[in-house]
């Protein structure tokens, strides 16, 4: 199987593509390459409650996950995206039992990755659901765009801007196809 590689939690914002539905935007730093996750609202909220470190008046079902888990004197070693089919992430969550056995078990990425919030656990994937999955971070906003597109082919561009408006990121697609019109037609219609 493939090197795992660990993912980072880059941004989490709301849907435009799927109004009620919020985005998860994780980033393998070795690639730079982004993984948006469309997620629920629920699993959302729970997630961002967890990056700020915020208390909540009752505990929401991950908290009550975490607390069953070190009651048991488990702990959670990692989370691993695994699969990607039809556009929708598989995961499993790796659990280290009281007497050093490790169990995995099944959950949705966004579970899972909620739960790896709480416990500190890194949250894992592999280069097939990276190239699948992946939009070059260059070419999102907040990193610089340089000339990090300039070392592309017009074909690997094209390809770039295809993956890009599947993920339906229509700002950083403008940008690349911009930038394709005028590497093409530039101002002495100079081909590439």
């Amino acid at each position: 199987m493939n090197e795992k590689r660990e993912l980072a939690i880059v941004a989490l914002s709301s849907s435009e593509s799927q109004p009620g539905n919020y985005v998860l935007i994780l980033e393998d730093l070795d690639q730079l390459r982004r993984i948006p996750i469309i997620i629920g609202m629920p699993e959302a909220q729970s997630i961002a409650i967890a990056m700020e470190q915020m208390q909540p008046a009752r505990p929401m079902t991950h908290d009550l996950l975490k607390s069953v888990l070190q009651g048991l004197g488990g702990t959670l070693q990692e989370v691993v995206i695994h699969t990607l089919t039809d556009g929708v992430f598989h995961a499993k969550i790796v659990l280290k039992t009281h007497d050093d056995r490790l169990f995995e078990t099944d959950s949705r990425a966004s579970d899972a990755i909620a739960l790896a919030v709480r416990c500190g656990a890194p949250v894992y994937t592999f280069d097939h659901i990276i190239q699948n999955a992946g939009i070059l971070a260059t070419s999102l906003p907040g990193h610089q765009m340089g000339g990090s597109l300039a070392e592309y082919s017009l074909a690997q561009l094209e390809e770039l801007l295809e993956k890009v408006i599947e993920k339906e990121d229509y700002e950083s697609a403008s940008k690349i196809r911009d930038y394709i019109v005028r590497r093409k037609g530039g101002p002495d219609k100079a081909s590439a």
